[in-house]
């Protein structure tokens, strides 16, 4: 971030919320000063580099978290599936999010094998998160299917890459 930039934003900042036209009082003022203002931060953080990007998952690839386990899941009559070819029970509040990450209903995958990344409720062992895996995930291996292996192996949030010791 330069200075000037940095400068430049505070005045534009302070004369949209002194100036003329946003004397009035009142609840509807101040949201439109707030609306402004917030528009003015997006639009000079990005170009003066005030929001910094972070390193992502690659493309095509959603984040996961480090206690997700990867497996075969064949949902049956809810909440009762097979995760691994054992029973398991999905947690009331389950969620499965499909190869493009918007929610699918246990229902409408009854019968069918998907491979997936999951992680159960610590309190219960039920099943909580359930994401099926689109290409770029299911060719990023190794990834663990047990909680033994997934505590020796090393994780890499940036990356989504794990390593065997």
């Amino acid at each position: 971030m330069t200075r000037c930039d940095s400068a430049r934003l505070r005045a534009v900042a302070r004369l949209i919320s002194t100036g003329p036209s946003f004397r009035a009082s009142g609840a509807l003022a101040a949201s439109a000063r707030r609306t402004i203002l917030l528009g003015l931060v997006a639009a000079f953080g990005g170009a003066t580099g005030l929001t910094q990007a972070q390193p992502g998952p690659p493309a095509g690839h959603r984040p996961f978290p480090p206690q997700a386990l990867r497996g075969e899941l064949v949902v049956g009559a809810v909440p009762m599936a097979l995760l691994n070819g054992h029973p398991a029970r999905l947690a009331p509040g389950a969620r499965i999010r499909g190869e493009d990450n918007l929610l699918r209903l246990p229902t409408s995958l009854a019968g069918q094998p998907v491979i997936v990344h999951y992680t159960r409720e610590p309190s219960s062992g039920l099943l909580m998160d359930v994401w099926i895996l689109n290409r770029a995930e299911l060719a990023n291996e190794p990834w663990p299917t047990s909680p033994a292996e997934a505590a020796t192996w090393r994780f890499d949030p940036a990356s989504q890459r794990w390593t065997r010791p």
